[in-house]
Order: structure tokens, then C-alpha cells, then sequence
């Protein structure tokens, strides 16, 4: 997840999923458009329900060439083969995730609205900083907090990719888009999407090419 001159798609995905059906709706998704890379991000799991949907959704997403990362766990991530790790405050921290993933292995760190966690982070080897909420998030339960500005500010001073989560939707991911953010992040908005998760994806996508566009 190299930071590029046009913005991409980061789906997360819910919080709870029923395999092999979410492997299918995934695999669907991936297929209608662009995606940069997939979180697994289950709320809450026990590391052997951790283990196994990581296991049974990691080829679905490799193969199709996009990077798939695990919240919170790099040892977990490590063992069932995840292209990385995405860790927040609580989380081991970021020299302990290097450790366990290795040199090559995407990290990407929360800082909220924090610019001093967000420059440690960078400083510390970061693959992206995210930042958010920017607009109020029914699926992480945050209001939001973040303003567009803070996307401006590190694009201009980092090359290090950021993230925008936070009840984003197609809909009001346009300053985002325009402000720097070099991956918009969401999950709602892909799979409680009325014409199901293909489409939310294609919107996404089509939002934010017309915001890049404009």
C-alpha cells in the first residue's frame, strides 16, 4: 500500500461475518471494482475465530492482488499469512509488530486526530497513518471528530500514505478525496448497500474517481 497520485477504495469489512457466505459476498466485491486492500476486523472474536476467517478469507483477497491486513494481531497475522497488520493505541506497538511481521509487512497505525502519533508512527517505519472519524460511524460506534484540514497537512509534508475512515460514504468522500487522502476506508457503506456489496464498491469507486477527476 504505496502511496500513489490517485486515491483508492479500503474495504473493511463487519464486525461479524458468517463464512462461507462473506467469502463469497467478498469475493464479488472484488471483482466489480478497484480495491486497494481489505482489513479483517471482527469485534469481538476469539483468536481461533480470528484465525480461521483470516485463513479462509486471505486467498480470496492475495488472489486478486490486493493486500489483505488484520486488525490489532500481528501474531496472528504472521501465522495465517496476512500481508499486514493494522494496530491502534491499545495494540502492541509498532517496533513489537515489525518484529513479528518482518521488514516487508504493511502496518498502518490509528491516530484519530492526533498529528504527534502520527509523525511517532511515520518516524517509527509506519506503511500509513489513518485518520478519522471524519463524519459519524454507526459500525466503530465514534462521532465524528476529524477535519478534511489534517488530510492536507500530512500529504503535503509526508510521503507516507494516510487513510480516511469514519462514516464515509460515496456520497461525502469528495473533500476527503480532494484533501489528500491517498485511501478512503469504509464498511458500511459497501456492505449494507441496498443493491448488495458489488454495488457499494462500484460506488466507491466511482465517487472517487469523480472527486479526483473534479
Amino acid at each position: 500500500m504505496a502511496a500513489d497520485s490517485r486515491c483508492r477504495f479500503y474495504l473493511l469489512t463487519p464486525p461479524v461475518i458468517a463464512l462461507p457466505s462473506f467469502a463469497e459476498a467478498l469475493a464479488r466485491a472484488l471483482d466489480a471494482a478497484d480495491v486497494a486492500a481489505v482489513q479483517l476486523r471482527l469485534k469481538p472474536a476469539s483468536d481461533d475465530e480470528i484465525a480461521r476467517a483470516a485463513e479462509a478469507l486471505r486467498p480470496v483477497v492475495q488472489d486478486r492482488g490486493v493486500a489483505f491486513i488484520l486488525n490489532d494481531r500481528p501474531d496472528i497475522a504472521a501465522k495465517t499469512g496476512c500481508d499486514g497488520v493494522h494496530i491502534g493505541a491499545e495494540d502492541p506497538p509498532l517496533a513489537e509488530a515489525r518484529r513479528i511481521l518482518g521488514a516487508d509487512a504493511i502496518i498502518g497505525v490509528t491516530c484519530k486526530t492526533s498529528r504527534h502519533r502520527a509523525m511517532e508512527a511515520a518516524e517509527q517505519g509506519a506503511s500509513y497513518v489513518a485518520f478519522g472519524a471524519f463524519f459519524d460511524s454507526a459500525t466503530r460506534g465514534v462521532v465524528a471528530e476529524a477535519d478534511p484540514e489534517i488530510l492536507e497537512w500530512w500529504s503535503q509534508l509526508m510521503e507516507i500514505p494516510c487513510v480516511a475512515i469514519g462514516g464515509i460514504t460515496p456520497e461525502n468522500c469528495a473533500p476527503l478525496v480532494k484533501s489528500g487522502a491517498d485511501f478512503i476506508c469504509a464498511s458500511a457503506g459497501v456492505w449494507a448497500h441496498p443493491d448488495g456489496p458489488a454495488a457499494g464498491v462500484i460506488a466507491y469507486d466511482r465517487a472517487i474517481q469523480a472527486a479526483l477527476a473534479g
